[in-house]
Order: structure tokens, then sequence, then C-alpha cells
């Protein structure tokens, strides 16, 4: 009875292992697998183009979170050097580097993009980070706008994260030339700027 128990312990102590190399080495499959992803463009998603991101681009992403893995503010961090290496990914993709904030009379041109091109590109970013599990510290949210003509201001749209503690955080790519830095401060601040007001400096 004593040997047979021992031969169970050590079957079921290897199942455990293997269980959880196993579910480690899928998180790992999932975090590097390949991803076609419709990036909006042409104002308002006139145009769709697919991006596909695949195993190196997994790797590359999965990098520049685990370096943000240390704090809530370390992991915007790391999401705003995510979202710069999203859009020169994007820029390869269509060809053309979009041009910062919306200029009246560009849209339908393709790889210009407005706020609503700009926020929907984010999100889906963010929805791929998280779900690869490479967000320890925020989930994605539903997009926010503001403004509505009637209150003086146009109408802007932004992506949006939260973090553990409740607090919503607007990763908002808008103002900045394709590649550059977005803005990440709270969604209570940024709903009470204008469109035309510079999220990074105001």
């Amino acid at each position: 009875m004593g040997g047979n128990l021992g031969v169970f312990v050590r079957a079921t102590f290897l199942t455990v292992v293997i269980a959880v190399g196993g579910s480690a080495a899928a998180g790992e499959l999932a975090a590097t697998a390949s991803k076609r992803i419709p990036i909006c463009h042409g104002y308002s998603c006139n145009y769709r183009t697919m991006l596909a991101l695949g195993p190196g681009d997994g790797a590359r992403f999965r990098s520049i979170l685990r370096a943000g893995a240390g704090s809530p503010q370390a992991e915007r961090s790391a999401i705003s050097k995510a979202v710069r290496y999203f859009e020169q990914r994007i820029f390869r993709a269509t060809g053309v580097r979009d041009l910062p904030q919306s200029e009246f009379g560009a849209s339908r041109i393709r790889g210009q993009m407005d706020c609503v091109d700009e926020s929907t590109n984010t999100h889906a970013l963010l929805v791929y980070l998280a779900e690869r599990k490479l967000l320890r510290f925020h989930k994605v949210e539903r997009n926010a706008s503001r403004g509505l003509f009637v209150d003086g201001r146009y109408p802007h749209w932004t992506a949006v994260i939260s973090d553990r503690g409740g607090t919503e955080w607007v990763v908002d790519t808008w103002y900045a030339p394709m590649g550059g830095a977005p803005d990440i401060f709270p969604l209570s601040q940024w709903k009470k700027r204008g469109v035309l007001e510079s999220g990074a400096l105001n």
C-alpha cells in the first residue's frame, strides 16, 4: 500500500508539473501567435488595411511590456512604447505616414487618420495586448468621446484603459505624428479639454 501511495503521489506531482508547464507554454504561444488587425484610415474608417502581426511582433510587444511590469505607471510608459511600435508597423502596412491631428479636406485620403481611425486602431492594439496577457495593471475599456459642437468643442474620440483602482486613462494618439508618443493621462482631465488644445501640455 505504501509503495502504491508513493507511486500515486509522484504521478500526481508530475501531472501538476506538466499541466503548469503546458499552461506556461500555451501562454508563450499565445503571446507570439500571428494576428491580422484591420487598420482604419481615410477618416472614420473609410478604408481598412489588414496588418499582420507575426511572432516577431508578438515577441517585441512582450519585451516592451515586460519592461513595464513593475508598476501601473511603468506599464503605462510601456504601453506608450508599444503604441509607437504599432504605428511604425501601420506605416509599413499602409505606406503612408499619417500627419498629426486632422486636416480639413483630407477625408478619404488613404493613410490619413482622424480621431475615429486613431482611437479604433489604438483600441485594437490594446485588445491584442490584453488577449496575450501582457497587461498586468490595466484593462481595456470602451472608447470615450468629448465635444458636441453645441458646447463649443469639436467631437473627439480616444482609446481608454483603467487601472486596478478604477481610474480611467486615455491613450490618445491623435495629437502626435505617426510613431510619436500618445497622450496618456486621466480620462477625467481629458473630458474637460477641447480638441484644439495640446493634451500633453495643457
